[in-house]
């Protein structure tokens, strides 16, 4: 047999052998009780960049990730982008009807201010981008799932950061 070194726990697990094994060394601090308070709400999270994908569409605007990862691939691992991501813009509707399923009653998510405010500015709102995260939010309240939005999630526009530049 041939020893494999486990990740510490600062290391990000590469794999569901990973997870597992890190489950079963944790396993005893589970069984520690430690109460949360009466009203804590439990839920999923995610944030924009790196879930929802259509970097280029619907009249989104490049945010300062768009940027890097376009400029600088070689500075992120294996040259990962969010252009893809989990691609959430386009499967949203099934995504919120497994949390549903799934039974999370809260959903905290960011906005891509790049999707709503393409150039940085209030002055020229992407129409799509609005209705998107407003069919977001309806889907959400209809699934009896509340949302719990971060207004800003280290994806500033690029045309922002041109400005502060």
């Amino acid at each position: 047999m041939i020893a494999q070194k486990m990740p510490s726990i600062s290391q990000p697990p590469k794999s569901i052998l990973h997870i597992i094994a890190l489950l079963v060394i944790l396993a005893p601090i589970s069984s520690v009780n430690i109460p949360f308070p009466s009203d804590f709400q439990w839920g999923a999270s995610t944030a924009a960049y790196q879930v929802e994908g259509a970097w280029n569409i619907s009249g989104k605007g490049p945010n300062i990730w768009d940027y890097l990862t376009t400029v600088k691939p070689d500075l992120v691992k294996n040259n990962d982008s969010g252009r893809v991501a989990d691609d959430f813009y386009h499967h949203y509707p099934d995504d919120i009807e497994r949390m549903k399923t799934l039974g999370i009653q809260n959903f905290r998510m960011s906005i891509a201010w790049s999707r709503v405010l393409p150039n940085g500015t209030s002055d020229q709102p992407n129409q799509a981008g609005v209705d998107y995260y407003n069919d977001i939010f309806s889907r959400l309240i209809d699934a009896g799932i509340t949302p719990w939005v971060t207004l800003y999630h280290w994806d500033l526009p690029q045309a922002l950061n041109n400005f502060t530049a």
